[in-house]
């Protein structure tokens, strides 16, 4: 049976204290090269405790009720820099600087050679997640215009250029991580909210490369940034509506935060909604009745029969505690609306 607005996660839940130092990782911009140094675990019990906590992750998104499980992106220092530093063409010993979307200058990989898909990168945590739950399940992998972004160009003539071959990479693995077993596969491309000029260019086009000859539903997320690290939220998006020409089934945005206008909701008519409802600038656990009041705010301009119910973001920055309680609550506040329906 078909099960009305669907909860999910974005991708990313908290990762536990002894996994990781939280601390350091709230401290600074969210790392685009490799950061071993955050983590807690010698490197040669790191895969085994990044495991533990996958599972531990898993569990408690079925304890809170979700009907599509992640894998937490336990095995993450952030939602880019896993997949972008495994890439042929980066030389990852001598980074580059490139502007966060902050504005503030940030390391990030240098790009000096043609970029390839050296191996599969992510096909091992599908496989895991899969086995650990008998839920529907979504891997997230970050999308090529904003690792385009996040780079700098040392080798292409231009960044469109670079970002298609991302998008080659990227379109090898999402087809093998379809082969391993997700459900659903979620491009993450914020850098579109945050670069809105250049992805008019060559956004969607790239998009539609790393989604080429792809079978299964695919999401793409795009966002204000996290929470705790960009504060102030625009009243509306800057690029939304262009995400109508992508290839992709789903778009995941964020309206809590933001209090956003959900009538542009109706420019992606051809789209299914994955619809944040919770506020992540906060450690107050929502209501229900909260959650249930921002669902119904979008449902005057999307059918419910197109929504799936998740957070603004990923809830990585939040203690353990607060983000469960947030993922309980938005459960039970789309229980509320379901019974109406």
């Amino acid at each position: 049976m078909t099960i009305l607005l669907p909860t999910s996660l974005v991708g990313s839940y908290a990762q536990p204290d002894w996994l990781i130092d939280r601390e350091k990782l709230a401290g600074r911009f969210p790392p685009r090269v490799r950061a071993r140094e955050l983590w807690r675990v010698a490197p040669e019990f790191l895969e085994q405790a990044q495991d533990d906590a996958t599972i531990h992750a898993i569990r408690e998104q079925e304890r809170a009720g979700l009907d599509i499980i992640t894998d937490g992106e336990m095995r993450r220092e952030s939602y880019s820099n896993r997949f972008a530093t495994a890439l042929d063409g980066v030389d990852i010993d001598n980074p580059g600087t490139a502007l966060d979307r902050s504005g503030h200058p940030n390391p990030v990989p240098r790009v000096v050679g043609k970029i390839s898909r050296r191996h599969a990168v992510q096909v091992r945590d599908v496989q895991f997640l899969r086995a650990h739950t008998d839920r529907k399940i979504k891997i997230t992998v970050p999308g090529p215009f904003t690792m385009a972004q996040q780079a700098q160009n040392d080798f292409y003539d231009t960044d469109e250029e670079m970002a298609y071959d991302y998008a080659a990479a990227v379109n090898l693995e999402i087809k093998d991580m379809f082969a391993a077993g997700a459900d659903v596969v979620q491009i993450d491309e914020p850098y579109m909210q945050a670069r809105p000029e250049k992805a008019r260019e060559y956004g969607v086009k790239t998009l539609n490369r790393a989604l080429e000859g792809v079978e299964g539903q695919t999401a793409v997320h795009i966002c204000f940034g996290y929470a705790h690290v960009i504060h102030e939220r625009p009243a509306g998006y800057s690029f939304l509506p262009e995400l109508s020409a992508c290839c992709a089934n789903q778009i995941s945005i964020e309206t809590a935060q933001s209090s956003l206008d959900c009538s542009v909701l109706e420019t992606l008519e051809n789209k299914t909604i994955i619809l944040g409802v919770l506020d992540l600038s906060t450690n107050e656990i929502e209501t229900p009745d909260v959650v249930a009041a921002r669902i119904r705010r979008a449902l005057p301009y999307v059918s419910p029969d197109r929504v799936i119910i998740a957070p603004d973001c990923g809830l990585k920055y939040l203690p353990r505690e607060v983000a469960f309680g947030k993922m309980k609550a938005m459960v039970d506040g789309t229980r509320i609306v379901r019974k109406t329906l």
